[in-house]
């Protein structure tokens, strides 16, 4: 399963973050810094239980000010 993270943090510490994002390893599949309503972006592979472990676990980090998670669905368009 695929998953996107979205990830504001406090006015420069994007750095910060970033190093202790990249510490983690599973399930996360790459971190970028973006542009936009988010700072950060995570994108996940894995399963639904390691990312909700994940994601939870960055309330722990205090740089972070709030996430959002998109879960990528399977839809059956017919085609």
């Amino acid at each position: 399963m695929n998953a996107l993270c979205m990830i504001k943090v406090s006015p420069g510490k994007v750095d910060d973050v970033v190093k202790i994002l990249h510490k983690k390893r599973k399930p996360i599949n790459e971190v970028m810094i973006v542009t936009g309503q988010a700072d950060i972006c995570v994108i996940f592979d894995g399963k639904i239980d390691e990312i909700n472990k994940t994601v939870i676990d960055y309330k722990k980090i205090n740089d972070i000010v709030s996430t959002e998670t998109l879960i990528e669905v399977e839809v059956d368009l017919g085609w």
